[in-house]
């Protein structure tokens, strides 16, 4: 009898721990949910749409817009031409594997200015390949390819971690029965491993996008902040702050609904093809 009442206080007792730990996550998670809706709440709140629309025909506006909307772009390309070969190689085991992840996963920890300065002291006029470059005639600094470089040296790391992580979960035997078809490993990655790792892809080429869109730090340090050549969306935020609050809470808001559609049609599209798979 004793034993039944004490397994019973056992079960009761374990029940309580884990409602109590249920509604202590379910707190925590709203708690930080709270937080992020409330910041961007009062964003939106203080956003008036007449001033919106009007920042939208500001040329200064419609210049940093479009030149976000490019080097984002080219940024996007680079990043997938060389992130995806790169992802493939770091899911290998070769010595020094665990130093390049390291190098490579590090501008995503390194303060944005610092990103800049390494880039400029890089392929500045004076700098480390730069000096070459300059004496050919090529000039990278303070210009659009700057801003691309910036974007892409903060953002790759995100579709680089998250190409790896697919590929990594790729079913190793659907690639060995690939190969005892005798195909190559180049086609059995192509026709195999990337249809299978897409919907990752895509996801992480999001979160790089979205990354290069945000970026201020690395891209006013080695790129500058000149209107209709450097000056990206947060750059022309920064400056509108500093003059007229109406119009950077404008062009803010214009930034977040772009970056929230992008994002959203990117998830929405990788887990339609997550499904059909």
């Amino acid at each position: 009898m004793d034993s039944h009442r004490s397994a019973d206080l056992k079960t009761r007792g374990a029940r309580i721990r884990d409602d109590l730990l249920g509604w202590v996550t379910i707190a925590l998670a709203a708690a930080f949910i709270g937080f992020v809706g409330v910041s961007i709440a009062a964003l939106l709140l203080r956003a008036i749409p007449a001033t919106l629309l009007a920042e939208l025909e500001r040329p200064v506006v419609t210049q940093a817009l479009l030149l976000s909307a490019e080097t984002t772009l080219a940024a996007a390309a680079l990043i997938v031409i060389f992130g995806t070969p790169l992802a493939a190689v770091l899911t290998l085991r070769f010595p020094g594997q665990s130093l390049i992840e390291t190098l490579v996963t590090l501008p995503v920890v390194l303060p944005p200015v610092v990103a800049g300065m390494a880039l400029l002291l890089a392929f500045g006029r004076a700098g480390l390949l730069g000096r070459s470059l300059h004496a050919a005639g090529i000039d990278i600094a303070f210009t659009s390819i700057a801003v691309v470089l910036a974007q892409v040296f903060v953002a790759a790391p995100l579709y680089v971690s998250a190409a790896k992580s697919a590929f990594e979960r790729i079913d190793r035997d659907v690639v060995d029965a690939a190969a005892t078809l005798r195909a190559s490993p180049a086609y059995a990655f192509v026709r195999v491993v990337l249809p299978s790792a897409l919907p990752a892809l895509w996801a992480g080429l999001g979160l790089a996008w979205a990354r290069a869109l945000g970026e201020f730090g690395a891209t006013i340090t080695f790129a500058g902040n000149l209107p209709g050549v450097t000056q990206t969306m947060p750059l022309a935020v920064y400056v509108e702050g500093q003059e007229d609050l109406n119009a950077a809470i404008a062009v803010s808001v214009l930034l977040l609904l772009v970056s929230f559609v992008v994002l959203l049609a990117l998830r929405r599209f990788a887990g339609a093809r997550a499904s059909s798979t």
